[in-house]
């Protein structure tokens, strides 16, 4: 797989769509679980398998509503993880196969300081680097710790909204597929990952749901 060409660290960035601005274990067993009636149950079906997560309406509830509205509008639903950095994150929910980049909404407001912190497992919001309240539709799943997410660097750091609670060796599988660059685009996988839902689901069924072998 490639790795990241910047010398100095990366972080999840998000490409414009003109004429705006661009559009760019489970988690670790410390990271405290959202109350129940605060959870919201999701499973991403991806080409190589079911991702479940628990998203933390409590303390990101802007976030949470506003990743639930794109999944139940279907905007997920056929796009791909277009970036993988295997010992970093793996990025999707912007682009589809062609890397054609999918229209978004008006972008939300940062909730980096909730408590939640860049885990292994979790997940958070893709944005631009230089501007805090820029994330849209494009979020990504931390494949290790990544503690340097969590200190704000242009007045914000990037905001946790959720964590893995089965599928993480689908994650696994998908951060050492190897990659290519393509166009503007550095880490894209070379056969691609798709995803193909994301729906809402209770939490009897995503507790149920086995982890895959």
């Amino acid at each position: 797989p490639s790795t990241p060409r910047a010398a100095r660290p990366s972080t999840p960035t998000t490409r414009p769509t003109p004429p705006p601005a661009r559009v760019a274990p489970s988690a670790s067993a410390e990271m405290d679980a959202p109350e129940a009636e605060e959870a919201v149950y999701v499973r991403m079906r991806t080409s190589e398998g079911d991702i479940i997560l628990e998203l933390d309406r409590g303390r990101a509830p802007k976030t949470v509503k506003n990743f639930v509205t794109y999944a139940k509008d279907g905007f997920y639903d056929g796009t791909i993880f277009h970036r993988v950095i295997p010992n970093f994150m793996i990025q999707g929910g912007g682009f589809t196969a062609d890397l054609t980049q999918k229209s978004v909404r008006d972008p939300i407001v940062n909730e980096w300081e909730n408590g939640l912190k860049n885990r292994r497992g979790t997940i958070a919001m893709a944005r631009l680097g230089g501007r805090a309240d820029s994330a849209t539709s494009q979020f990504f799943i931390n494949v290790k710790d990544n503690t340097a997410l969590d200190s704000p660097r242009d007045g914000a750091a990037y905001a946790v909204f959720g964590r893995v609670i089965r599928g993480m060796p689908v994650v696994d599988a998908v951060r050492v597929k190897p990659t290519q660059p393509r166009g503007r685009h550095g880490n894209v996988p070379v056969e691609p990952v798709t995803i193909e839902t994301v729906e809402v689901i209770s939490k009897e069924t995503a507790t149920r749901t086995p982890d895959p072998e």
